[in-house]
């Protein structure tokens, strides 16, 4: 088997159509032996059922998984165990795929004999965005786009997002699979739903262990942005929850705390709160979200010590 297309869905079988209707309607792939593996991450909706309906009717080598463990980071390995390509490409539900995608991942994995290949991440036009979302905030709704022209990217500070991406079964095994402690959990709505870094800790330890991960502006998708990240508290959830992972998984520098959370935290808190008031003071709509999401990402920082600090304690309890 050439390739494997990865799909995990929880309680989203409305996206289903879409999407697999996309990789159905593949050009220029009639020499690649390839399958889709969709994992219903336990779902409660009737995703098994449109699951079916859509692998009987669909010119796809389908096959469906149910993985009970909750966690994006755990339906994706387990789309990897029931896999059999020897590449891994992953997209999420509501992403559509261009005609010629599954023919551009190949070419860039056999041209540039990479471990990893990402390419672009375009917003689906058929959803209109506030006027509020501007270009920077677009990358918050999982867009990327790095240009024409492909080049390696280093895994840190570049690298390929979740929705269009793969990487070779065996940089796979090399780096371990996805961190369960990382990525969204259920259907991302609630705070506590909403942790990301799963493709960041992955491509950070590739990148450690020597891996190449290529660019390929050809490998285009589109994704279609939910009703509920049209809204600003999703902005401002998403920066409390990065810095409450930061604070919690990544753990911060070492230096003077007190109940675990480091000193210097807190004078950028207050300055950061300060700049906040000042943007609300001035009736200043795009600044007092800017800074309410710098804010967010503090106090999300200073509760992630704390909780680190005390499941630290307690396990220091003989």
């Amino acid at each position: 088997m050439d390739l494997s297309v990865v799909i995990c869905t929880y309680n989203r079988s409305y996206n289903l159509p879409r999407c697999l209707q996309g990789l159905a309607g593949q050009r220029d792939a009639d020499d690649l032996h390839w399958e889709v593996v969709l994992v219903d991450n336990n779902s409660t909706d009737d995703t098994a059922r449109v699951a079916s309906r859509l692998a009987d009717t669909l010119p796809l080598r389908m096959r469906y998984a149910f993985e009970g463990e909750q966690g994006l980071s755990a339906a994706r390995n387990r789309g990897v165990r029931e896999a059999r390509g020897r590449y891994l490409l992953f997209i999420d539900d509501d992403i559509r795929v261009t005609p010629r995608w599954l023919r551009s991942a190949w070419d860039a994995f056999q041209a540039s004999e990479a471990d990893a290949v990402g390419g672009r991440i375009h917003l689906d036009p058929g959803v209109p965005l506030p006027e509020w979302i501007d270009g920077e905030l677009r990358g918050f709704l999982g867009y990327q786009d790095y240009g024409e022209s492909g080049f390696f990217l280093d895994g840190v500070k570049r690298y390929p997002f979740g929705g269009n991406m793969g990487v070779t079964r065996e940089a796979f095994r090399r780096v371990g699979g996805f961190d369960t402690s990382y990525g969204r959990k259920g259907e991302g709505r609630k705070a506590g739903e909403l942790f990301k870094g799963m493709e960041t800790h992955f491509f950070r330890r590739l990148s450690g262990l020597g891996g190449k991960i290529f660019y390929e502006p050809a490998l285009v998708v589109y994704h279609k942005v939910e009703p509920h990240q049209l809204r600003r508290s999703y902005f401002r959830r998403i920066h409390f929850n990065a810095g409450y992972q930061k604070g919690f998984l990544d753990g911060l520098p070492a230096g003077r705390k007190m109940a675990g959370v480091p000193l210097y935290l807190l004078p950028q808190t207050l300055r950061a709160l300060g700049l906040w008031a000042e943007a609300a003071l001035r009736c200043e709509p795009p600044q007092t979200l800017r800074r309410e999401m710098i804010l967010g990402h503090f106090l999300g920082q200073i509760a992630g010590s704390t909780a680190r600090h005390r499941r630290d304690k307690r396990g220091r309890v003989v």
